[in-house]
């Protein structure tokens, strides 16, 4: 995940958790940030001169005596407060190089965890002082401070106490509490990240159904004026041509219309954008008076894949108004799809006149292009070469398998 934050900018409502109290408004900003250890070393503090002062008087009572209460009191707040602080400042010192996040978060582990070895030294030193001061008072009084002799049963249970109230100092107060706050809020951010770029990729491709809307709306009408010219002319010269003119014009309208009103596209299938080409090269062929030759193929479970609509069609009437028909003689063009590791490959490949020069900036292909940008962007392509015998084109388009709009 990149940086996309700054440390000193209140974390965005998608990310942020609790920190609406005022004891919690610290949890507003980064986990190891200023403002976070500023707010959170604020809220220890206080509470810890609260413990302190009761610790204090505590001791004042039992030894009567002001002064050392005074320094008691002082050693607790101060030995607490590093204790509580060391490791999330060290934490915070490292989050603040900006280094990479693979890094960032193991150097932030090992701070909090020096932090945690620091306070104990904090903690022997401070309790080793507290009992240089009240040890001789205490004598003075009376009372002894030397521990009672256990049985094996009760130091155990006291071991076990002790361990448990380490892990709560050193690990919970000192840091640990922190250092998991902090890989969760890399999750939310990673989360939130994600959510993010799915969405950028939701209004490409709906700015991209837009655009092959509009498209759509745009098909030439010269396309259908022709063909009627064309019936018109039969309709006296050869009233069957005529009539097989008209039945392959419906038949192609029949299965295009519909599908350039599914819901802008958004559920086109390979199998559909293939009788689309198949109508319209049964039309054309009836046309060119039977000069066009076509096979179109595809395996049955390919026909349910997710393809882009108007993408292929475009191909197939460009092979024909720049391959089949300026050159005279039968032609052929062949529309194909396969598999090839991870990518659904389409293929239309016509026989005709060849690659000419600007027929590959054309607004038609160029349109394939974009939308293959806006869908895919760098998980496909479109490719226009030569056949490998010289005579024709080969144009096709490779989208992903399992990423499909």
């Amino acid at each position: 995940m990149d940086r996309d934050y700054s440390l000193r900018q209140k974390l965005p409502p998608e990310v942020l958790v609790g920190g609406n109290a005022v004891w919690s408004r610290y949890r507003q900003y980064p986990v190891f940030g200023r403002q976070w250890l500023l707010g959170r070393s604020l809220l220890f503090c206080g509470v810890i001169a609260v413990v302190a002062a009761f610790i204090g008087a505590g001791v004042g009572v039992a030894v009567q005596d002001l002064a050392i209460a005074l320094k008691v009191a002082a050693t607790q707040f101060v030995a607490f407060s590093l204790m509580a602080t060391l490791g999330p400042a060290l934490a915070t010192a490292v989050r603040h190089r900006a280094w990479p996040v693979a890094w960032e978060r193991k150097a932030v582990v090992i701070a909090v965890l020096a932090g945690m070895v620091l306070s104990f030294f904090v903690d022997r030193v401070a309790s080793s002082y507290i009992d240089q001061l009240v040890r001789p008072e205490l004598a003075a009084a009376g009372l002894s401070s030397k521990p009672p002799v256990l049985s094996p049963v009760m130091k155990a249970i006291g071991l076990a106490i002790n361990i448990a109230a380490l892990v709560v100092i050193y690990g919970l107060f000192g840091g640990g509490l922190a250092l998991r706050a902090y890989f969760s809020e890399h999750r939310r951010w990673e989360d939130h990240h994600h959510l993010r770029e799915l969405s950028a990729l939701e209004d490409r491709v709906h700015e991209a159904d837009l655009r092959l809307g509009v498209l759509q709306a745009q098909v030439e009408p010269h396309f259908l004026f022709n063909t009627l010219a064309s019936v018109r002319a039969l309709v006296r010269q050869d009233p069957a041509q005529a009539e097989a003119t008209l039945d392959a014009l419906v038949a192609f309208l029949r299965a295009t219309i519909p599908k350039l009103r599914d819901d802008r596209g958004l559920h086109a299938t390979l199998g559909q954008q293939l009788d689309i080409a198949t109508s319209y090269l049964a039309l054309m062929q009836v046309r060119m008076g039977g000069r066009l030759a076509y096979t179109v193929q595809a395996d049955d479970a390919l026909r349910a894949l997710p393809f882009p609509p108007s993408l292929l069609i475009t191909l197939v009437e460009n092979a024909i108004k720049h391959g089949i028909e300026p050159r005279p003689g039968p032609g052929r063009i062949e529309v194909a799809a396969v598999v090839e590791g991870e990518q659904l490959c389409v293929r239309v490949i016509d026989d005709g006149a060849g690659l000419q020069p600007g027929l590959s900036t054309g607004v038609g292909l160029a349109n394939v292009r974009e939308q293959l940008a806006a869908r895919y962007g760098a998980q496909a392509d479109f490719a226009l070469s030569p056949r490998s015998d010289g005579r024709g084109v080969c144009a096709g388009i490779r989208v992903p398998l399992r990423s499909q709009a």
